[in-house]
């Protein structure tokens, strides 16, 4: 399979080139167009109670979508569901990574996608909430960004600080615990106030624009159990 990414920092589309057989899973609703020879199918992936859990706890779709070449090689174009960026990630055994919830766009064949739960402090505190996505196996996986990604590489007890609202996935064997940025006054007049503190080795990614910032609701805690 080949893929590019166009108009990124824009509104982004994945285009995909699938030789016969090859097959690209997706979120519902993604797909834009697609050519001759490829079929579209929805499916519950992982299975109903996976698919029940990724709805509830991660307000992932139920169903996803599998664009398969069937009756020979095509294109396919999907779609992001926020202005930004799409980031490829290449997902290798024993590396599993770690994603917020919601910003999962597609994978290719041997990428696994599930649900990981935080601890009860970080999950209280968490603008992600209990539940994350992890994606696990081989192969690549295509999650959705808002605005630009930029990738930090942590070399072995290398620390680094992350506003909560501009985390966007991370590898998962990580250290990482969630703290105020210094005191109550601090966080007040900073405009900051949750901070993720990583300590390498492992790769963080962040996105350039907050959730907060666009009016999308990122209440965490404990609602986001339940929406």
């Amino acid at each position: 399979m080949e893929y590019k990414v166009e108009y990124q920092n824009t509104f982004p589309i994945l285009e995909v080139k699938l030789e016969q057989g090859e097959k690209i899973s997706c979120e519902r609703g993604s797909m834009i167009t697609m050519s001759q020879g490829l079929e579209l199918k929805g499916t519950v992936k992982g299975g109903f109670i996976s698919g029940i859990i990724r709805k509830l706890l991660t307000r992932e779709s139920f169903f996803t979508q599998n664009i398969t070449a069937t009756k020979g090689p095509g294109t396919a174009n999907l779609g992001a569901s926020i202005p930004g960026t799409i980031l490829p990630l290449e997902i290798k055994p024993g590396f599993n990574m770690i994603v917020q919830k919601g910003s999962y766009l597609a994978n290719t064949e041997g990428v696994e996608l599930s649900t990981k739960m935080q601890g009860i402090i970080k999950g209280l505190t968490s603008k992600e909430g209990f539940f994350l996505i992890r994606l696990s196996g081989s192969g690549t996986a295509f999650i959705n960004a808002l605005g630009a990604v930029k990738k930090f590489e942590l070399g072995p007890g290398e620390e680094l600080v992350v506003d909560n609202g501009h985390l966007l996935a991370w590898d998962e064997n990580m250290n990482y615990v969630m703290t105020k940025s210094s005191t109550l006054v601090s966080s007040l007049t900073s405009g900051e106030g949750l901070v993720c503190r990583f300590t390498g080795p492992g790769n963080v990614y962040i996105h350039t624009i907050s959730y907060s910032g666009t009016g999308k609701s990122t209440t965490g805690g404990i609602l986001n159990l339940f929406m």
